[in-house]
């Protein structure tokens, strides 16, 4: 059986032949362009980048504009960028040109501004944008006070959100609307403060503000965090009251909470619950589900609860297929791993972790062999050129590494290095 499933393994891979965008960016190379093309191309080019100043030199290569979603997430990922670099300066320089490279800027702009912030960690940074906002022409709102907030979430300094969310309502004249509370308490909750949610809860309720699902979500997650069963039990009645039902959102949560805490047989329970009640579970319900019985190593319920997903057409997502796999490999049952890969690139045109890969790579037929390369995007462009045997397995972006799978071995990795000398390849096998 092992050595069927070998062979259909490097049939399913060379199948899908995965290869990477060959377009890079120079250093003289001109601007990318200023339409969602041009934001579209910049991604591609971060993706595997990590020098600083190159990261900044491609986002600078396209006019990004806030106003643009793609050139929001264009932002984005190049401070997550950045943040991984742990170029803190770096960070701080790029929103600052970015703004100065608009000129004027508007509120929504000067949120997203705030936010990125927050990603990079610079909440103090984010502070001070929203004091000298009227310096620059722009009038404080709750918009740009809940992205503040949201800026210390992201920077995970709670301190400065308490500060923030008691403080400057006040100091600023602005009035709390549904986004600030519901922002405010996910901090709270996340950072181990679920008991704000009862003083927030009523003071939403005196200001007249109705709490959402989403409301409700935050503060019983929080408070399974906290292990407070009774709380999570007075959530549940402060809905009914509301006139809100738990619908599946909040099973979900639940489900995810508990599996979290390693109860996973009161998560299944909840789950016949769902179905009893005659409501549809979804995707996430049953990928919360699948995670905390993989992780606790009962793979036989995991595999039960996929069937089931399957046989109510229920597409897992790449993350679900990941779990499974990695799972599945680490239990020795390569049967399973090896359907659950050539599911995940075929309905998501994924593939595993490199890791994951490596160890089903390890179990191949003598004249199928594992390769892994490790190098610049510009050196694995070049190496694809090399022969059509080669199929880009799976990445590892922080180390750069990509793995390919081919039957002439040595021979193929003699003409990667003779090509591509800075170009490092081994053998997953000797």
């Amino acid at each position: 059986m092992a050595s069927g499933l070998r062979s259909r393994l490097f049939a399913v891979i060379l199948k899908r032949r995965r290869f990477l965008s060959s377009f890079t960016l120079s250093s003289d190379s001109p601007a990318l362009g200023n339409s969602s093309n041009g934001a579209r191309e910049a991604l591609s080019q971060l993706r595997f980048e990590r020098n600083p100043d190159r990261i900044t030199q491609i986002c600078h290569s396209v006019d990004l504009k806030p106003d643009s979603h793609i050139d929001r997430i264009a932002y984005s990922k190049a401070v997550s960028k950045l943040k991984d670099a742990k170029d803190t300066e770096g960070i701080r320089s790029f929103i600052r040109e970015s703004m100065a490279r608009l000129g004027c800027i508007s509120e929504r702009a000067a949120s997203h501004f705030i936010i990125l912030y927050g990603m990079g960690g610079l909440v103090s940074d984010a502070v001070k944008l929203f004091e000298e906002m009227p310096g620059m022409g722009i009038e404080r709102n709750v918009m740009t006070l809940n992205s503040l907030l949201f800026s210390c979430v992201l920077a995970r300094d709670y301190s400065e959100l308490k500060r923030i969310f008691m403080e400057f309502p006040r100091k600023y004249g602005l009035e709390p609307n549904l986004g600030t509370y519901n922002v405010a308490l996910k901090g709270f909750c996340v950072s181990g403060s679920a008991n704000m949610a009862h003083s927030i809860l009523a003071e939403m309720d005196r200001k007249g503000i109705i709490p959402t699902r989403a409301t409700f979500a935050s503060a019983i997650a929080g408070f399974y965090q906290e292990e407070k069963m009774t709380d999570v039990g007075k959530m549940s009645s402060l809905m009914k009251r509301y006139g809100i039902e738990q619908g599946i959102t909040i099973y979900n949560v639940r489900i995810q909470s508990l599996c979290k805490l390693g109860r996973t047989a009161e998560a299944k329970a909840l789950l016949d619950g769902i179905l009893s009640r005659k409501m549809k579970p979804n995707t996430m319900t049953y990928s919360h589900l699948i995670h905390g019985f993989c992780k606790q190593g009962d793979l036989d319920t995991a595999k039960s609860l996929y069937r089931e997903m399957i046989a109510k057409e229920l597409n897992p997502d790449f993350d679900c297929y990941f779990t499974m796999a990695y799972y599945f490999c680490k239990g020795g049952d390569f049967e399973a791993a090896f359907i659950i890969c050539k599911a995940c690139m075929d309905n998501t045109g994924k593939v595993p972790k490199i890791s994951t890969m490596t160890t089903l790579g390890e179990n191949q037929e003598p004249d199928v062999e594992w390769v892994v390369l490790q190098s610049t995007p510009r050196d694995y462009n070049k190496s694809k050129e090399l022969g059509k045997e080669y199929v880009g397995m799976a990445s590892d972006q922080v180390n750069r590494t990509w793995m390919i799978m081919c039957h002439d071995k040595i021979p193929m990795i003699e003409r990667v290095q003779s090509q591509c000398p800075n170009l490092s390849a081994f053998q997953v096998r000797s």
